[in-house]
């Protein structure tokens, strides 16, 4: 329902996006990540059309952006970053506003109004000046207009910015409600919310892809990813460590602020907890607790990202 093809866009001689190629189908949920300036934005209004490319191809349901840009623009709603609204209209008349351009008449423009203005909450403020909103309630018009005419496809840039916490657990229902039957594209630079929502993952830095996978994948990345955590004291490390190289699926011990971690070879992550966790238990050893960690997004997403010159 989505598709890039050689996505390129240059600004001053630079290639601020380059070479970007990826699908997302429906019922996916694919969450964009990548530091500041890294393209996610520039790529997002590519999709929408709302920036030519220098080079490469988007389409939105089939239909090429560039050559049948009105009939891609049918199939998409998109939020994108800063949400610019009208601010001397109210979220009902920016919604009226939007429907008429959207072709929508009658009872149908009624009901999918109502139905925006349930779905982003804005009931409390349906008759409110949007200049005199909140940031988040502003948020949330920009995401009613982008849901009013219920779209195949979803742009979201950073959808729950300015959100409360109550507010971002409400959008992120509504997101996965949707998801089913919709191909939704999030940028966010909220790593719980990738974990949260997103069935797959992309990764851009510096204008290029750098990982296309799961969240799960991604944390697989992180060395600590299934390493088991002993809290000992320090006193009782010594006698515990030639033990512990002796657990199946041990591959390395090391000391660290909480006790001892013991990393697993890949793919006997669930031997090893089991392993030590038996061991502990039948030799009594002097551990106050025993733990698995599941690996860190933000570590993963800093190692992808980071400078070529601090990467080496």
């Amino acid at each position: 329902m989505i598709e890039t093809q050689a996505l390129t866009k240059t600004f001053g001689g630079t290639d601020v996006v380059r070479d970007v190629s990826f699908t997302v189908h429906k019922g996916e949920v694919l969450g964009f990540l990548g530091p500041n300036g890294a393209g996610k934005s520039t790529t997002m209004k590519m999709i929408t059309g709302f920036l030519a490319p220098t080079r490469g191809t988007a389409k939105v349901c089939g239909q090429d952006i560039l050559t049948q840009t009105r009939a891609a623009q049918r199939r998409l709603g998109y939020l994108p970053e800063g949400a610019p609204a009208y601010g001397d209209m109210t979220p009902y008349g920016l919604l009226g506003f939007v429907a008429d351009v959207r072709g929508l008449f009658g009872a149908e423009r009624r009901k999918r109004i109502d139905a925006a203005l349930d779905a982003a909450q804005l009931r409390s403020v349906t008759h409110q000046p949007i200049d005199t909103l909140s940031k988040g309630f502003k948020r949330r018009v920009g995401l009613a207009q982008a849901l009013l005419h219920d779209p195949d496809v979803l742009i979201l840039d950073e959808p729950t910015d300015g959100l409360d916490p109550n507010q971002k657990h409400d959008v992120r229902t509504l997101i996965r409600e949707m998801a089913a039957e919709k191909a939704i594209l999030i940028s966010t630079h909220i790593l719980e919310e990738v974990e949260a929502l997103c069935s797959r993952t992309l990764v851009i830095a510096r204008g290029c892809i750098v990982a296309d996978s799961t969240p799960l994948d991604l944390l697989r990345r992180d060395p600590l990813h299934g390493a088991v955590v002993l809290a000992v004291a320090e006193a009782d490390r010594a006698a515990l460590l030639p033990k512990l190289h002796l657990i199946p699926g041990a591959l390395a011990v090391e000391a660290s602020e909480d006790g001892l971690i013991v990393r697993p070879v890949p793919g006997r992550e669930a031997d090893l907890l089991a392993g030590l966790s038996q061991a502990q238990r039948t030799e009594n050893w002097p551990v106050s607790e025993v733990y698995q960690q599941r690996g860190r997004l933000d570590v993963v997403f800093r190692s992808l990202t980071a400078p070529a010159s601090r990467a080496a």
